[in-house]
């Protein structure tokens, strides 16, 4: 998260927590929910590590800070693309789950070619801290073959567009809050956009810890 450790454990401390009652509740009354109603628990998983690698930065813990930075990105090249269109491809039913697994695939496909090469090729990430933020730099598989523009452009309909296509209208507007984050990040906070796009994601899961207790809420009635 990009401001410090201190803000990227706090925020693990109440994602965490919240996500696992959420999932729980999820499981309890609808478990096709049950995926999507986790996510603020894996961002809060993301924002504990993000904090271990302020803290070992400061340290001047060099190599540990290597392995929680590729933890960092097993989150955003792993669980991401594959966790994301998987919750939405439960959420569905007929042609438009099966439509919804191609993504799923797509995201395997992507996550795999670019996270498994920082095992085999030192230096092809690195990290550098900025006053307010983390900067994950990396070499991907596939620049040698297309710009990073396409690559970003295939990430983000894997982990967009699925939302978009369930019909249930509160996880399209999750989708579009996906969206919207994805835009600030990309027009303000391009020097940092992988470290900030996670922070935007772990403030919009307010909104599905809001829509699971909206849920109980109304099943309890």
């Amino acid at each position: 998260m990009c401001l410090s450790a201190q803000v990227s454990l706090g925020a693990a401390a109440i994602l965490i927590p919240a996500g696992a009652v959420a999932g729980a509740a999820a499981w309890r009354q609808d478990r096709r929910y049950v995926m999507i109603a986790t996510l603020p628990f894996l961002f809060g998983l993301q924002q504990l590590v993000e904090g271990m690698v302020w803290i070992e930065g400061r340290a001047g813990n060099l190599h540990h800070v290597a392995q929680y930075s590729l933890l960092y990105m097993f989150f955003t090249w792993i669980a991401w693309p594959i966790w994301v269109p998987l919750s939405a491809y439960f959420l569905e039913s007929g042609g438009r789950r099966n439509l919804i697994l191609l993504f799923v695939i797509a995201g395997a496909m992507l996550g795999g070619l670019q996270f498994i090469p920082y095992f085999v090729h030192d230096g092809w990430l690195t990290t550098t801290y900025l006053r307010w933020a983390v900067r994950y730099q990396d070499v991907n598989l596939l620049d040698g073959l297309v710009s990073r523009v396409v690559t970003y452009a295939i990430y983000v309909t894997v982990v967009i567009v699925p939302f978009l296509l369930v019909r249930d209208w509160r996880i399209k507007i999750f989708g579009l809050l996906v969206a919207g984050v994805l835009v600030v990040t990309y027009v303000f906070f391009s020097y940092a956009y992988i470290s900030v796009f996670c922070f935007g994601g772990a403030v919009i899961s307010a909104y599905l810890l809001a829509m699971i207790w909206h849920r109980r809420h109304i099943s309890s009635r």
